[in-house]
Order: structure tokens, then sequence, then C-alpha cells
């Protein structure tokens, strides 16, 4: 027996990207249904990104969950840059007129969209087995899935697929329609996260002849700390006291003795991929966040690119609902991409200037030491780099 249920949009997955979209189509009074095959502790579980941009304070805020946010969030106006030795500042408050980024925890943005759709009494699918899309190229989309031994189906004008990376969302739209582009980087980062103070109040950014490595922060008493690794390493190949001893040998003098070292409350090593999937829509299904898109870590974009993918598509069913246009439906995709592909460059720059890459030799390393020495002594180089680590205004490309 199946039991059907209505809605106006059918969002896959919990992650922030489902659950913001939510949030922000019901303080417009669009009803969403969100379904997600993990569980809620699960959802909660996974360790991400921590770096928010503006625009992503201010969807928060327009979703009405940013208070938490400014209150133990850490306002960051620049980060370092550590090569040959040295480290040196990029203050992008000043070089952006004003811009800033705040470090607070992707779990932290998660748990306090989740809380506000517990307390408006709007419906969670957690744990549903077996999810498919069906007819998103008709007027009657619908979505089905399994539960408590019971096959469910959602009758829907649209489907919002938030479900990441491996999600069906994606798998289910035709082969002869949808592009993917992607670049695998030869290495991992291996992270730690420790109750220790940070060994710095910004980031810093190392690049050095032993890989690159990442000193971050989720508060005032938790790090999250990053080395460079070969993919073939294991996390179990690396105990708690090798991870510092390698951290120290790429870090400066000042930073080494400044580092409060501790027991890893969470360690886990992740590939770095660059990908995009074009188009982003497939009749009336849309993709966002990881499911159209990935970037590596080490510009902070993921994240952010995802909550601005989700204000364009939010606006573009407000619109629909309210004002019946199409219009921001049918430039979803094209508004999306122009913006991905830009944070994908960035990104790729970024990662490509800062790790270690033996195959490129000694002359590889001295072109980015001369490329970073150039971004630091000029201020159109630190203009540059500023600039795109705040991130780029929501009508860009507009």
């Amino acid at each position: 027996m199946t039991k059907a249920t209505r809605t106006q949009v059918a969002i896959i997955g919990a992650g922030p990207s489902g659950l913001l979209l939510g949030q922000l189509l019901h303080k417009a009074g669009v009803d969403a249904i969100i379904v997600e095959r993990q569980s809620g502790d699960y959802v909660l579980s996974r360790i991400r990104a921590g770096v928010l941009e503006q625009v992503t304070m201010d969807l928060l805020d327009e979703a009405g969950v940013g208070e938490r946010m400014h209150k133990e969030g850490l306002i960051h106006g620049g980060f370092d840059l550590l090569f040959k030795g040295a480290r040196h500042r990029i203050n992008m408050n000043q070089l952006t007129g004003g811009k800033n980024v705040i470090v607070y925890g992707q779990t932290e943005v998660t748990r306090d969209l989740m809380d506000a759709r517990q307390a408006a009494g709007l419906p969670t699918i957690y744990e549903a087995a077996n999810v498919q899309v069906h007819e998103f190229d008709s007027a009657k989309p619908r979505v089905t899935y399994e539960k408590d031994g019971q096959t469910h189906t959602i009758e829907c004008d649209f489907i919002a697929g938030c479900d990441g990376f491996h999600g069906v969302c994606r798998a289910s739209a035709p082969k002869d329609k949808i592009r993917e582009y992607e670049k695998v980087y030869p290495f991992g980062w291996l992270g730690v996260l420790s109750d220790t103070p940070p060994v710095h109040h910004e980031l810093i950014y190392a690049n050095s002849t032993r890989g690159f490595a990442l000193c971050s922060q989720r508060s005032a008493t938790r790090s999250r700390y990053y080395l460079q690794v070969p993919l073939t390493d294991k996390v179990e190949d690396w105990s708690d006291e090798a991870f510092w001893e390698e951290l120290r040998n790429r870090l400066d003098p000042e930073a080494r003795e400044h580092l409060v070292t501790g027991p890893s409350i969470e360690k886990s090593i992740a590939p770095l991929r660059s990908f995009v999937t074009e188009p982003m829509r497939f009749g009336r299904m849309f993709l966002a966040g990881d499911a159209a898109h990935i970037v590596p870590p080490t510009g902070a974009k993921g994240l952010n690119l995802a909550a601005t993918d989700v204000k364009y598509l939010s606006t573009a069913l407000i619109e629909y609902y309210q004002e019946n246009s199409e219009a921001g439906i049918d430039s979803y995709s094209e508004r999306c991409l122009r913006r991905i592909w830009r944070a994908e460059r960035f990104s790729w720059w970024f990662t490509s200037l800062m790790h270690n890459f033996p195959e490129n030799g000694d002359i590889g390393q001295k072109f980015q030491d001369a490329e970073l020495d150039y971004l630091i002594h000029s201020e159109s180089g630190s203009k540059t780099i500023a600039e795109n680590y705040v991130g780029l205004p929501l009508d860009f490309g507009d």
C-alpha cells in the first residue's frame, strides 16, 4: 500500500542546503517537505567547513536563524599566508571596503536550521530509504521513498535536489542532457579537530616544501587543522603525536611556539576535487549545492556556493508562486553557473598555489614563491585574493 502526500516543493536532502531552502520558502508561505536518507544525528555528525561569507551571513539572517551565529561566531577581517618560513597578512577588510568573513561551523548552521524547522512544525522525513524522483520533465513530478515498511509518494510542483555529490537527483538526470566537468587532485587533506585554543586568531594558510597546512578554528577553544597528505595515506597511519609533529614542521617559529596540542576529537582524510554539473535544471527538478558542484576546500567556497544556489532557487520559486512568473526558474542555472565557475577558478588557483606538487620539481616551488611574493607586495595582487576570498555579491553577473 502506498501513502500519498501533496506539497509544493519536495526537497531531497536535509543538509544545510535543503534546510536553508525550506526555511526561506517557509518564510514566504511556500510549502515544502524535506526527505533525507540519513538520520538527523548522522547529518549533525558531519564535520565540514566553517568560514561563512557575508552573503551567507545575510541569508541566514533572512531565514531567521542568524542569532546564535552573530553571538558565537568569530569575525575575521584577514588571514595569513605563510611561505618561505614567514607569515604575511592579507587585510581583507581594508582591501575590500569593509567586508569580513565569520568563522561558524557548518554543523552549527545545520543545527540552527534544524531547530528552526522543528520549532515551526515543518515536515522533515529522516531515514527515508530508496528515495526516487519521477516525471520531473512533466507538470506533475513526484518523489517516492520507503519508511517503516511502507512506500510513500510525494506529489509536488517542483523537486529541489539538495542531496549531495552521491545523491539520487543528479544521478537521475537524463544522460544526454547533462555534462560533468571534473579534476581530481593527487593528494588529500588530513584534518584534526581538537578542543585546544587556536594557534592564531585568524587562519594561517601555509605553503612549505613538506606540503600544505591550514590552521583554522571553530571557536576560541576548538581548533581545526589540516595537512596535505598522499591519497595512499590512511587515517590509522597518523597518530595524534605524528600529526602535531608534522604540523609543527610546516609552520613558522612563532606559530610553533604558540601551538597547543591535545587529543583529537575527530580525524579524517578528505580527497580534493573540482567538479561542476551543467545545467542545474532538468524540467521541474533543480540541483543545488554539492549535487551540482564540488570545490577544493582551500578557498572555503563550498557551503557559501550552496547558500547562493539556494537564494537564487528560493527567489525563483517564490516568484513563481507569488507573481506567476517563470523568469527566475528559467535563468536559475545560468545565474548559478557563472558564479560557480568564478569560485571554482579561485579554488583551483589557490589550491595550485599553496600545495606541493612533486611532479613540478624545484622550479614549481620557485614559481609558487614568486607568485606569493607578488601577491603580498602588490596592492592589486592582495586585493584580488581578498576580493575572491570574501566572496561575490549576489547580483554578480546580473
